[in-house]
């Protein structure tokens, strides 16, 4: 695929996701140290038919800031997966989260319904205490000290 067209992907790409970039045309007067930059920074090559290994990387190139991001093709690849955000390093991959606080895997989360019934085995017992008022009175005056 020609340069210009790659270039218009990009762009067609970039706008349908609302994603905000600079374009640089490094063939413009006065943009020779964006494509020195180009030349230098960029990682792959992006060989074509005509000239399978070049000596310097064709655009398009894409960056992030200074980072390099990848070339037309890692681009392409990216976005037919998905993948486009965090190719061009605009998102973190998004850490799996935690199933339980307490790191406890075998055990489910509580719900209100638990809750419900711990109360319910709390006044069972309390009720069975009740007729030992001795006992009741100790675990009272424990709490208190």
């Amino acid at each position: 695929m020609h340069v210009k067209k790659r270039q218009q992907r990009v762009t067609m790409i970039m706008e349908s996701k609302h994603i905000e970039y600079t374009v640089i045309d490094i063939t413009e007067p006065g943009q020779e140290a964006e494509k020195d930059f180009m030349q230098t920074n960029a990682q792959h090559k992006g060989c074509t038919i005509s000239d399978p290994n070049p000596r310097h990387a064709l655009p398009p190139q894409l960056f992030n800031d200074t980072e390099y991001c990848g070339d037309y093709d890692d681009f392409d690849m990216a976005n037919e997966v998905d993948n486009l955000e965090v190719f061009l390093k605009l998102a973190a991959p998004a850490a799996p989260e935690p199933e339980h606080k307490n790191g406890d895997d075998s055990a489910p989360p509580a719900t209100a319904a638990d809750d419900e019934d711990e109360n319910k085995e709390n006044k069972t017992e309390d009720n069975g205490a009740a007729g030992d008022a001795a006992g009741a009175e100790t675990t009272e005056g424990a709490n208190e000290v």
